[in-house]
């Protein structure tokens, strides 16, 4: 750890393959002397571990700013001066964590870069649900309306978001930022998230089962974990309202496939909006859910917008201003600071 602070504070350069806008990459130049930028978009792919470890080399790069490429222990043996690594996603899966933090290399990443705008995606779609707009725009583009004036308003009538209980499964930075936005819509919110400690001022902290047996809309904000992987079953489902909605914005894999697919062929529940599934791009399995009538799909949308990208420029290099500026850092975007700490008792 002690050889990576005496790097840090020599001027260095730093190869940037995420989308970084340019006056980020100018505060970087500030903050470090260099900058390499070669953005994986203009290939329209993440870059192979061979061909980091050649960028690397051939930028004299000392720092890395990543958003998908594949950051092995590879990478690291081959370009053993690397200080640092910045992963411009909500969790930095595509470094090997462990073995940047045996070498005394931070790992910075980006959490809430797309709460906005997987906030937003998930009020218009829930919105789009309930008022059946998809439903009545194809109606309406098939020539079907040829009934008197009151055809649609009778058969496409829906419900009103305002009102209506809903039901978070973790209450990290996009689950906080949706019960923001629903704030306006007097909905009354519930989350249950065990990492959470302290009880929310304004919202009620409950158990998993009540979360699913109490709420209108269940909404599911979970990494990819051990703990996480079909946690979401038959158990849950069967106690959720009949005219509820599921929705799933972070990953297929926390709920049980066929689960799901049973209590929504049987409408057991009212729907489901999905935006992730279990094989991208989808295999027919994943069709067979996608192509219901009870279910409002999406490509994996919800954090695809120009302004997370300046989002997550704005945390990285906040948090690198303040891990040069500070020998002991505190950092709540420092993923790995525990580990660190670890490794550098086990060397002392």
């Amino acid at each position: 750890m002690k050889n990576t602070m005496k790097r840090m504070f020599c001027t260095m350069t730093v190869l940037v393959t995420a989308p970084y806008n340019e006056e980020g990459r100018k505060e970087l130049e500030n903050l470090f002397g260099s900058v390499a930028y070669q953005s994986w978009k203009e290939q329209g792919r993440a870059y192979r571990e061979d061909e980091l470890i050649q960028l690397l080399k051939a930028t004299n790069a000392t720092g890395l700013i990543t958003e998908l490429d594949q950051v092995t222990d590879s990478v690291f043996a081959s370009v053993p001066e690397l200080s640092f690594v910045g992963v411009c996603r909500g969790m930095p899966s595509n470094v090997d964590v462990a073995a940047a933090s045996k070498r005394g290399i931070p790992v910075f990443y980006t959490p809430g870069r797309n709460a906005q705008a997987v906030a937003e995606m998930f009020i218009g779609n829930v919105i789009t649900f309930l008022r059946h707009t998809s439903a009545s725009n194809q109606w309406l583009k098939d020539g079907e309306w040829d009934s008197d004036y009151l055809q649609a308003y009778v058969k496409f009538k829906g419900n009103e978001l305002t009102g209506k209980t809903v039901g978070m499964i973790g209450f990290g930075a996009v689950g906080q930022r949706i019960a923001k936005l629903l704030t306006v819509f007097d909905c009354k919110i519930k989350y249950y998230d065990p990492y959470i400690q302290d009880d929310h001022p304004l919202y009620e902290k409950a158990s998993l089962k009540t979360v699913f047996s109490d709420s209108d809309i269940v909404s599911v904000h979970l990494p990819r974990t051990e703990e996480t992987l079909g946690l979401i079953d038959r158990q849950y489902f069967d106690l959720m309202k009949q005219s509820a909605i599921f929705v799933n914005t972070s990953r297929a894999v926390v709920v049980n496939r066929e689960d799901l697919l049973f209590v929504l062929k049987e409408h057991k529940i009212r729907g489901a909006i999905l935006d992730v599934f279990y094989h991208e791009p989808p295999e027919e399995s994943d069709y067979e859910l996608i192509s219901l009538p009870n279910v409002l799909a999406t490509p994996h949308l919800a954090g695809a917008t120009f302004e997370v990208e300046d989002h997550h420029v704005t945390i990285m290099n906040a948090a690198l201003k303040k891990w040069k500026g500070e020998k002991i850092p505190n950092i709540p975007t420092l993923y790995n600071k525990d580990k660190l700490r670890i490794e550098v008792k086990k060397r002392g």
